[in-house]
């Protein structure tokens, strides 16, 4: 089986919530304040953080569309972004879910929204072609998820059908973009939530062994 991850909130923290009440404690009283600051953010990842993570504009003009948009300071606004490399910190149990794949057998790939300064940084600092023979950010091919063009891309460079992959991913409308041009899916709620419906699938005989030390 050929099985692609995405990242943020996969592989990769990603909880935009927390991220603002730890760089924007003096805005953000509770945890449907931290909501509602996100989703005014990020704008569903549309508008500026949309063309961020599609490779159009660079860190410095998010900022700026962001504070211009909001009326947020363009310094608060440049702490934010400046705190998401951060914010990616990796996720134990996914890894463990990796090596159980790999142990399988399953060929492994990504697919990521991510702008190519994330990308870059996530390269430095994990072993990403370890775990994966290839992977697709959008940030350097300028298409993003859920759009059809970069679920078509990725099958022509990873060199597979769509009927042959299975696709893990934290929201409901790339699933369902994923599962309209023929891949099989997987909504990852939990890296053990993911283990268990792998398991029941067939494609992990047994529980994952633990993060490698």
């Amino acid at each position: 089986m050929n099985i692609v991850f995405d990242f943020g909130g996969v592989l990769f923290r990603w909880h935009p919530p927390s991220l603002l009440a730890r760089v924007w404690p003096h805005r953000v009283a509770d945890a449907a304040q931290g909501e509602a600051l996100a989703a005014e953010f990020f704008e569903n990842y549309a508008g500026a953080w949309g063309a961020f993570d599609q490779g159009l504009i660079d860190a410095a003009t998010v900022i700026e569309r962001i504070s211009a948009r909001t009326g947020w300071p363009l310094e608060e606004v440049a702490q934010v972004v400046a705190a998401v490399p951060d914010e990616l910190q990796l996720q134990p149990g996914t890894v463990a879910l990796i090596e159980g794949l790999k142990q399988a057998g399953h060929r492994l790939f990504f697919l990521s929204n991510m702008p190519a300064p994330l990308a870059d940084h996530l390269e430095r600092c994990h072993p990403l072609h370890q775990w994966f023979e290839q992977g697709v950010f959008s940030g350097r091919v300028q298409v993003v998820k859920p759009g059809v063009e970069i679920f078509e891309l990725a099958c022509r460079q990873f060199g597979v059908e769509p009927e042959s992959c299975l696709f893990l991913d934290d929201h409901p409308v790339n699933i369902a973009a994923a599962q309209a041009l023929g891949w099989q899916t997987l909504l990852f709620r939990s890296a053990e939530q993911a283990s268990q419906e792998l398991r029941a699938r067939g494609l992990l005989s047994a529980a994952p062994q633990s993060v490698r030390q």
